[in-house]
């Protein structure tokens, strides 16, 4: 089995193929989040939450039904978007202010997406394991969105 460096820096040479010459900021999400979902182990949800007004909305995701609405002030999605950095939570049910939107989730990563200087979106990822998500995670899933950061 290859280590966790090996494996980010293969998910983001994939990524990197699988986007191309496309610039639609959907068709871009979507495939990223099947992607990560494909290659992946122990996680239940992985997606993106998008900047609109005063609020993240659901974008592109793979998993269970999620929240559509989450308030800056809320969750670990708020939470990101607020310290702007990447946060990783081992016990989500610790998380002052989480939201449960699927009971399953137990651990948490969320990093923020920039396009000039400003978080536009979050890319959030959840696992049924606790403690699921550590910095290799942090360090190549970053990468992952330095690359979305360049494209959307």
């Amino acid at each position: 089995m290859e280590n966790k460096k090996e494996f980010y820096n293969d998910l983001y040479n994939e990524l990197y193929s699988l986007i191309g010459d496309e610039r639609n900021t959907v068709a871009i999400l979507a495939n990223t989040s099947a992607l990560l979902n494909y290659h992946m182990k122990d996680i239940n949800w992985v997606g993106f939450y998008l900047v609109n007004d005063n609020e993240l909305i659901l974008g592109p995701f793979q998993g269970n039904p999620a929240c559509m609405h989450i308030p800056f002030t809320k969750g670990v999605c708020g939470a990101c978007y607020r310290n702007d950095e990447t946060i990783i939570v081992d016990n989500v049910h610790n998380f002052s202010g989480h939201i449960a939107c699927d009971s399953n989730s137990n651990s948490e990563i969320v990093i923020p997406i920039h396009k000039n200087n400003e978080i536009v979106g979050l890319l959030d990822i959840d696992s049924p394991i606790y403690s699921r998500f550590d910095n290799e995670d942090k360090l190549g899933l970053e990468r992952i969105v330095s690359m979305l950061e360049m494209v959307i």
